[in-house]
Order: structure tokens, then C-alpha cells, then sequence
């Protein structure tokens, strides 16, 4: 069985058949770096386009070790690393009645 480690600011609950599995932060987390740049305006309000960098505070593999990270972050690697995932956010999650995910039933990679 695989290692999770969770590389987000928040808990990650996965519904099972045979029950939740929670999954807490690691206390490291994964991000992408940012910058903007002004590409126009409507009736003077800035119109920015956002630029994604690098990703920062991905450890580096580790046998039988999955991390789990932001969907953005995932994004960012381009498929470049087969031990991410990220939860799968989609039309399976479990939404509580103010719409909020409380469970995931799966992970996605791109």
C-alpha cells in the first residue's frame, strides 16, 4: 500500500467502500509561483493575465509514496511526475447542502 502524503493546507477526506479514509496536511505544502501581467481594462478596471512559474515544495520521489496536491499544481507538472495526484473534485465528490466537498471518492492525474 501506497504512502499518502497530503501537500495541501487542508484535510483530505476519501469516501471508501468500507469506509473514510482522512488523509491530514503534512504541514509542507505544494504551490505554484505567480505573477500577473495588465493586458487591457473595461471602463478602467484592470484586466490581468495570470502566469504560472515553478513548483515549489514538491519533494522529490520517494519509493511507495504518492503525493497528493492542489489540482492547479497538478496542472502545472504537465504530467511530469507519475507519483501525484490530486483529489478528483468533479461530479463524484460529496457535497454537503451548502454545496461545500466533504469527500472525495477518487484522485485524478492529467
Amino acid at each position: 500500500m501506497a504512502k499518502l502524503v497530503n501537500l495541501t493546507p487542508h484535510p483530505i477526506t476519501v469516501r471508501k467502500a468500507d469506509g473514510d479514509l482522512m488523509v491530514p496536511p503534512s504541514g509542507l505544502v505544494a504551490r505554484v509561483t505567480t505573477s500577473q501581467e495588465v493586458v487591457g481594462d473595461i471602463d478602467g478596471v484592470p484586466i490581468v493575465r495570470t502566469i504560472f512559474g515553478e513548483v515549489q515544495g514538491l519533494p522529490d520521489p520517494e519509493l511507495d509514496t504518492v503525493y497528493i496536491v492542489s489540482s492547479l499544481v497538478l496542472g502545472a507538472l504537465k504530467g511530469s511526475r507519475s507519483d501525484v495526484v490530486s483529489p478528483d473534485t468533479g461530479p463524484t465528490a460529496i457535497r454537503n447542502e451548502a454545496g461545500q466537498i466533504v469527500a472525495v471518492t477518487r484522485f485524478q492525474v492529467l
